[in-house]
């Protein structure tokens, strides 16, 4: 059912179903692997739904490397592809170089802003999705202790820790947020081992909820937290199902929507921010997490939803300002 073209080496381009045309829509995935259950893996479901809906077909790219980064955004562009979608902060210097020399193509990268004619900038409002998880970790602890795994310790990272602990500490003023990072390079996106044993150490210190914003790194953050009977935090995909009962809520971070808009309505050059408002971020509740959501912490999070949409609570960012007013 697909067709497979390697168009460079160790990284394979698949268009779905029927043969390429020259407006089709093209996904590049960020490290990690588009089956990652979380962020690459959003991507993959809202190009999926595109292609479902409309029977159209799109090409997939699976990084291997980062050097492979420019020559798979100029492949292609070379091949008719439009728009190109990419998902990570880390296209964004490739990207910039690469944008002026296709100025027919369009591009969308998610997560960073790229000012060029040809690129539309998708970002999100991460902090507020967090701050919703925060209140609900603070009201299901029983021991005033989280906890919050980060992948690759950026900026970006920050705005999930810094949000969480922002809403954490607005139920619960006296409690304590331990931090820990997978790592300072990529890899730290993947590395569920690592996440496991981080857990651990958090649950040692008393943690009782532990927010995972780490890709594939988080899957053993969630694990871990199960094996020791803790409640967790998942993020960016709906994680609730991975361990039903033991998933407090996920911070869904609506990636398959930007994917799926984009395919479908095409890009605008600038900047797309999609807010809580908008249906860009929120906590997943469903049937595999509904018995650990209280009527008081669903209208907690009603509350909060209200509040900040009015502008009466600000979420704190920590891109534009990086420092966090609750550590």
């Amino acid at each position: 059912m697909s067709l497979t073209k390697s168009l460079l080496a160790g990284v394979a381009l698949t268009a779905l179903t029927g043969a390429a045309a020259l407006a089709e829509p093209a996904l590049i995935f960020d490290l990690g692997g588009k089956f990652d259950k979380s962020f690459n893996e959003a991507a993959f479901n809202g190009a999926q739904r595109w292609a479902e809906e409309t029977g159209g077909t799109y090409k997939e790219l699976e990084m291997q490397s980062e050097a492979q980064r420019e020559q798979a955004l100029r492949r292609l562009a070379e091949t008719g592809a439009n728009p190109i979608v990419m998902t990570g902060f880390a296209f964004g210097d490739v990207l910039n170089q690469v944008a002026p020399d296709y100025p027919d193509t369009d591009f969308a990268i998610i997560d960073m802003v790229v000012e060029q004619p040809n690129v539309q900038s998708i970002v999100f409002t991460e902090e507020q999705g967090s701050y919703l998880a925060g209140i609900m970790a603070a009201m299901a602890s029983k021991s005033g202790t989280v906890g919050f795994i980060g992948g690759m310790d950026i900026p970006l990272i920050h705005k999930f820790e810094c949000g969480f602990a922002q809403g954490f500490k607005a139920a619960r003023p006296d409690g304590t947020v331990l931090i820990n990072y997978t790592g300072t390079t990529p890899a730290a996106w993947n590395d569920p081992v690592k996440g496991g044993e981080l857990a651990k150490a958090q649950i040692s210190q008393g943690a009782d909820v532990i927010y995972a914003a780490a890709g594939g790194t988080g899957i053993g953050v969630l694990q871990a937290a199960a094996d020791e009977g803790i409640l967790s935090v998942g993020v960016d995909s709906n994680q609730n199902h991975l361990h039903p009962g033991k998933v407090l809520t996920s911070m869904v971070k609506r990636v398959d929507n930007a994917v799926y808009d984009a395919f479908k309505n095409g890009v605008e050059p600038g900047v797309k921010v999609m807010d809580l408002e908008a249906g860009g971020v929120d906590v997943a509740i469903d049937d595999n997490n509904k018995p650990l959501v209280t009527p008081e912490m669903q209208a907690a999070v009603d509350e909060a939803k209200a509040k900040i949409a009015s502008g009466e609570i600000t979420v704190h960012d920590y891109m534009t300002d990086n420092t966090c007013p609750v550590q």
